[in-house]
């Protein structure tokens, strides 16, 4: 009995640590939605994001043995990132405000797949095989990930340019993900590995924001040759 509440806190405390990032992601993506669209993005997507960790973490033994699996996750969350900062379209408005239902949960989805590799191993690991304690330790965690969502959308609202905080956890996350690529052997050969690795996606996601951007005001001066 000691040995399944201590597993069940264990379970816990992991999986809030790491679900500011799900409500981060969540939030982010759901921001550019209608309000009568928010809250299923951020209710679906909270709920498919737990489910998600519950059935990977079943088989984290097999996520184990894929090769390269945190460089291709941490690939991912950089794509993601550069996608929720996406300098204005011609048409004025930014991607993010022009996304539907369905792909800000397609957002969310496909951010959380790759971003709960670190709560699977973590939680997978604390629940010593034992699926009901899993299941439980993760359902625990919904209400942080709903509430934190819709409360990254509501200071988004209020402070557009926080987004950019948000890409850069992502980021962080990217980073602290391929410095733990068992194949990769990046912590043996690279001090400070995370932060350095961090530093340079961000730099490269604001570099391909700027060109992007450029980019545009060049086809709108050359579409409005009279301004």
């Amino acid at each position: 009995m000691i040995e399944a509440l201590q597993a069940v806190i264990a379970i816990v405390l992991i999986d809030l640590a790491l679900s500011g990032d799900n409500a981060l992601v969540i939030g982010m993506a759901a921001r550019g939605l209608p309000d009568h669209q928010r809250r299923r993005a951020i209710v679906f997507g909270g709920l498919a994001a737990v489910a998600l960790r519950v059935i990977a973490a079943s088989v984290v033994t097999l996520l184990l043995q894929i090769p390269y699996l945190q460089l291709i996750a941490s690939i991912v969350l950089v794509l993601i990132a550069y996608r929720l900062v996406r300098p204005v379209a011609a048409h004025g408005r930014t991607v993010r405000e022009a996304t539907t239902l369905p792909e800000a949960v397609t957002t969310i989805l496909i951010a959380d797949a790759a971003m709960s590799i670190e709560n699977i191993l973590g939680v997978g690991a604390a629940a010593h095989g034992n699926i009901a304690l899993l299941v439980f330790g993760l359902g625990l965690s919904i209400p942080i990930v709903l509430f934190g969502s819709d409360l990254v959308v509501r200071l988004l609202d209020r402070f557009p340019r926080g987004i950019w905080l948000g890409a850069f956890a992502l980021v962080w996350t990217a980073a602290e993900m391929l410095v733990d690529e068992p194949a990769l052997h990046v912590a043996d050969t690279l001090q400070y590995a995370d932060l350095v690795l961090a530093a340079l996606l961000m730099l490269l996601i604001v570099a391909a924001r700027g060109a992007l951007s450029s980019r545009g005001r060049g086809r709108r001066a050359a579409a409005d040759p009279g301004d």
